[in-house]
């Protein structure tokens, strides 16, 4: 996938069977070549947040099966990357950001694709090399009028469920979240 200025921006759908989205390096699963090896780096909650501390993954974790509209938008120390006035507007949570460190790309797709040969699921993004702090939006695109054609369905334009916005890590930040669940629990 080329590099897209936000005014071409297009959410890419992205599915799940296993309940979690994830964005990786696809360089730190080079290892990952069966179901065993998957099973030894990402089956267990701890293996995830192993991935986690390392800047190698940052889930994208609601807990839910399902294809899902993710926008992923990259910013630069001079311009940080941040959510467009609508996204805002229907914004329900953003997490707390998330180490990832690039070597150059970044994958979104489904965790139980996360291998070293992806699939034809998978989404590619440039990301330039080096530390950066991931926040994922939690998007409530239904809840715009005109979002949905007569069967519920997103039409042409509408708002992704997810903006995962990636900006170089200050100078100096060193606190990040290491929970698999990419939100919070709501108080209650």
């Amino acid at each position: 996938m080329t590099a897209q200025q936000p005014h071409d921006e297009v959410p890419a759908t992205v599915a799940t069977d296993a309940g979690m989205l994830v964005l990786w390096d696809p360089q730190r699963f080079e290892a990952v070549v069966d179901d065993d090896a998957w099973e030894d780096e990402l089956l267990e909650d701890e293996d995830i947040v192993r991935h986690i501390r390392a800047g190698a993954l940052v889930p994208v974790n609601i807990g839910g099966d399902g294809a899902f509209a993710v926008r992923v938008r990259r910013g630069s120390a001079a311009a940080a990357a941040g959510l467009t006035e609508r996204e805002a507007a229907h914004q329900l949570v953003a997490s707390q950001p998330y180490l990832f460190v690039s070597r150059g790309r970044a994958l979104v797709s489904g965790i139980e694709d996360v291998s070293g040969d992806p699939s034809d699921g998978v989404i590619e993004h440039p990301v330039p090399e080096g530390r950066h702090a991931v926040v994922v939006h939690l998007i409530d695109w239904q809840a715009e009028a005109g979002s949905q054609d007569a069967a519920g369905r997103p039409v042409p334009g509408a708002l992704p469920d997810f903006v995962v916005l990636i900006n170089p890590a200050r100078p100096g930040q060193g606190t990040f979240r290491t929970a698999v669940n990419t939100f919070e629990a709501p108080n209650g």
